[in-house]
């Protein structure tokens, strides 16, 4: 059974270690990059580890920030990277509903996520999930949306 936890010094490099597919490189930073984010956002951002017993194999990445000018930023998944050898078992959806769940604990009724567009991206995974393009595209990217 998966479980979050948060990122700790002690699993730091379980973090660092997970990788995507090499196809999906262009589509999702690495988790380092992702850490210096949230580092820099500590007061706002939301990063956990998946782990399945004692195996960290997805990391994702939300953030909370109601007054956010930007209404896509108030509360969204910033990232989400599932190891490319542990793809196909439930993580990645695990990762996401997890985020959901502490977003409604959280008093949220909307999560939004930013996906690129292209052959090998995430748009069909977030829209299996139940998210839907608002119309709305930020840095290139395609806003979806998820009403909780």
């Amino acid at each position: 059974m998966p479980r979050l936890e948060e990122i700790t010094p002690d699993n730091v490099s379980a973090a660092v270690d997970i990788k995507v597919g090499p196809e999906q490189e262009a589509f999702v930073a690495p988790v380092v990059t992702s850490l210096a984010e949230a580092y820099a956002s500590r007061r706002t951002a939301w990063p956990r580890l998946v782990y399945d017993d004692d195996r960290a194999v997805a990391f994702v990445m939300g953030n909370f920030d109601p007054d956010n000018e930007t209404e896509a930023f108030r509360c969204g998944i910033w990232r989400l990277n599932v190891d490319g050898a542990e793809q196909g078992k439930g993580y990645g959806r695990f990762a996401v509903l997890a985020f959901c769940e502490e977003a409604r604990r959280r008093g949220n009724r909307r999560v939004t996520v930013l996906w690129e567009q292209g052959e090998g991206g995430p748009e069909a995974f977030y829209l299996r999930l139940g998210f839907r393009p608002t119309g709305e595209v930020l840095f290139g990217e395609t806003v979806g949306e998820l009403l909780l």
